[in-house]
């Protein structure tokens, strides 16, 4: 019998639901106690609580009081994939979110275990964020596999698709990507002013690669168009 079942088992024999697991658990989180939070939260996600599976997913994976374990949280992650959602509900967002985390490990693989880099199945997981969830974050990074060829072929006017789409939800580093492909393209001053916008709202996490982008951008660009696209960023919204 797995850890898992064993604390499936105990949970049920306390009278205690999934629900009391859960808000217990990130009451001790919130305390401090990470310990406990595990513990509580594992309760919580072995009756099938879909939240403490991805509380605890999103623990392991950031090494948040616990020892950092991108296959911990993997595992929770595939989890609550495979647990799915009924459409409209609360549980989509952990779905989504799930899918995201997955086509990074995906990506890149998870270094000393079984799971190995797989472009194809990135891609995979991305779409189905991108699609069924709306998600910005998957939208920009299926756009970035689709311009480079990961997982599959090329293609430049779906990337830009995808990029668009999260462009407009917020997303700068997607606006970042877009402003790139308009200045490739020759529309030089529209990509300039994209990339500035892009670098104003950018989060700590993109912030350097697209300053180097739209560094690089304006360093090559004639001084009358550096003033333009700086006028016309203010007036930009997505």
């Amino acid at each position: 019998m797995s850890f898992t079942d064993t604390l499936g088992i105990d949970a049920m024999n306390s009278g205690r639901g999934a629900l009391d697991y859960f808000r217990t658990g990130i009451a001790a989180y919130k305390k401090g106690d990470t310990e406990e939070a595990v513990r509580l939260l594992r309760y919580a996600a072995a009756m099938g609580y879909m939240g403490a599976k991805w509380k605890l997913a999103r623990m392991y994976a950031e090494g948040d009081g616990v020892p950092e374990s991108g296959m911990e949280a993997y595992i929770f992650f595939l989890e609550i994939v495979h647990d799915g959602a009924d459409p409209g509900s609360q549980n989509e967002s952990y779905i989504s979110d799930a899918l995201v985390a997955l086509g990074h490990y995906m990506r890149k693989g998870i270094a000393g275990t079984s799971v190995k880099s797989d472009p194809v199945r990135a891609r995979f997981f991305y779409v189905q964020a991108a699609s069924n969830f709306g998600n910005p974050r998957a939208q920009f990074e299926l756009g970035r596999m689709l311009l480079l060829g990961e997982g599959g072929d090329k293609n430049l006017l779906q990337a830009a698709r995808w990029f668009q789409l999260s462009a407009k939800k917020g997303n700068a580093a997607a606006q970042a990507m877009l402003g790139s492909m308009l200045f490739q393209a020759g529309k030089k001053i529209r990509g300039l002013a994209m990339m500035t916008v892009a670098f104003e709202r950018a989060k700590s996490v993109d912030r350097d690669w697209i300053q180097s982008m739209w560094e690089k951008a304006f360093s090559v660009s004639a001084e009358r168009d550096r003033r333009t696209a700086i006028s016309l960023a203010s007036d930009i919204s997505f």
